[in-house]
């Protein structure tokens, strides 16, 4: 199982030029040189910057939009037709290329290898911001439009028939759900495939889920996560939080939620510093929390892996 730690580049950026429409396939290598620019601490770090050190495919692909759905009152999710050759790995995110917007847009996909390979498909959901790519997402996105996008990321899970049995803990916080659901959703295909199969394939530990954000309004994926832990129960669990809740929480929903943060009791019942492996995505201030949580509870450095969005 290939697993790698993702810790944020510091103030390195590169610039591409690659049309983002009009190829089927344009080949860009990552480059060699990267500028170095002293930043103000008030301007923001943007996708290609944060993620200079971060492992990029070397080709950057054609893709169309086949599908907006509101998500939530604040994320769009976008079902995208991906050129043939597009691969990726569960965790990972695409540098996304809008022709006329100048900045490229950093987005972790939602949906899994297996949609893909099923449908030729890949999701993308997309929180409403200011940043012109996610702006445009919002605004001016349109069925049919025209956009590109190379896959990249070190935090990812991609197990193989030889790997052993792992626990996962996976915890999110708002948007950073989407890494995540792609993971556990992967794994729930994997799963699937060893039913119909009768075994052979990978070896899935228990996953485990917990989940937090504002309201449950704002907990995206809700149904589908909720479906996928009632079709695998011996081995998908999962627990939402709502921070900022002020009405009453759906009755189909009320078995799943608490009215408080993410705490040590949700996360020391599902770590086993031998089996399990830990994936954080959300706000840097939850990431830093919930890390040190769990080292307090035994649980090695090298099995928190967490990636960083803001």
């Amino acid at each position: 199982m290939s697993i790698h730690c993702v810790l944020p580049s510091a103030s390195r950026s590169f610039s591409l030029s690659c049309p983002a429409a009009g190829l089927l396939r344009c080949l860009l290598p990552v480059p060699n040189s990267i500028l170095r620019r002293s930043m103000s601490s008030k301007r923001q770090m943007d996708h290609l910057e944060r993620t200079a050190s971060n492992q990029r495919q070397s080709v950057v692909y054609p893709a169309q939009v086949c599908g907006i759905i509101n998500e939530s009152e604040s994320v769009k999710r976008l079902r995208l037709t991906a050129h043939p050759d597009f691969n990726f790995k569960a965790g990972q995110w695409v540098d996304f290329f809008i022709p006329g917007v100048e900045k490229v847009g950093g987005f972790s996909m939602c949906s899994t290898p297996g949609l893909l390979q099923r449908e030729g498909v890949v999701e993308l959901a997309v929180k409403f911001a200011n940043h012109p790519p996610a702006h445009w997402v919002h605004t001016a996105c349109t069925l049919g439009s025209q956009v590109a996008m190379r896959v990249g990321g070190d935090f990812y899970f991609d197990p193989s028939p030889s790997d052993p049995a792992t626990d996962l803990l996976l915890v999110a916080g708002g948007v950073g759900i989407n890494p995540l659901y792609s993971i556990l959703s992967h794994s729930a295909d994997l799963l699937q495939l060893n039913r119909a199969s009768g075994g052979g394939g990978c070896n899935i530990g228990s996953v485990h889920l917990c989940y937090s954000a504002k309201t449950t309004q704002e907990l995206l994926f809700k149904n589908p996560i909720l479906w996928a832990c009632k079709e695998f129960p011996d081995k998908l669990t999962c627990e939402f939080h709502v921070t900022q809740q002020t009405t009453d929480i759906e009755p189909q929903l009320q078995p799943f939620v608490s009215r408080r943060r993410i705490a040590e009791v949700e996360l020391e019942t599902h770590v086993d510093p031998q089996r399990t492996l830990c994936y954080l995505c959300g706000p840097p201030p939850m990431i830093e929390a919930v890390s040190q949580i769990l080292l307090e509870l035994g649980l090695p450095q090298d099995r928190i892996l967490f990636e960083k969005w803001w």
